[in-house]
């Protein structure tokens, strides 16, 4: 009974993702990510300033899960092989959506100029 009401659920959503995509609603998805925090979150407070000066929707940020790498070295390369040092390097994300975006606001974060260390990834959908 729970495989029923899983995939019912599933093609509901597919259903309103097919809906916004016959009704024309157009969205810009704007992906951001950083080592850290602190200068993440100053380039999206820029990035919603910028939608919010030309008027468009917004909706966000959505914080998404801290991405974690660890690594584990030998802390000696000949003796000593129980002793070990870890490493690790966090990856923050968070997610924008612009709904309905006017040219004016797609060239004004086009020349938008972030801190370095910061990646983005815009897709239109």
């Amino acid at each position: 009974m729970t495989t029923d009401n899983t995939d019912t659920k599933r093609a509901s959503k597919k259903r309103v993702s097919k809906k916004e995509a016959e009704s024309g609603i157009q969205r810009l998805r704007i992906r951001v990510r950083a080592y850290e925090h602190k200068v993440l979150d100053a380039s999206v407070k820029q990035i919603m300033d910028t939608a919010l000066r030309y008027d468009a929707k917004t909706v966000g940020p959505i914080p998404l899960p801290t991405e974690i790498k660890k690594y584990t070295v030998n802390r000696s390369s000949f003796v000593h092989k129980d002793a070990r040092e870890q490493f690790e390097m966090r990856v923050h994300k968070r997610l924008i959506d612009i709904l309905s975006p006017n040219p004016k606001v797609i060239e004004a974060l086009t020349n938008l100029s972030l801190p370095s260390g910061v990646n983005i990834d815009v897709k239109m959908m």
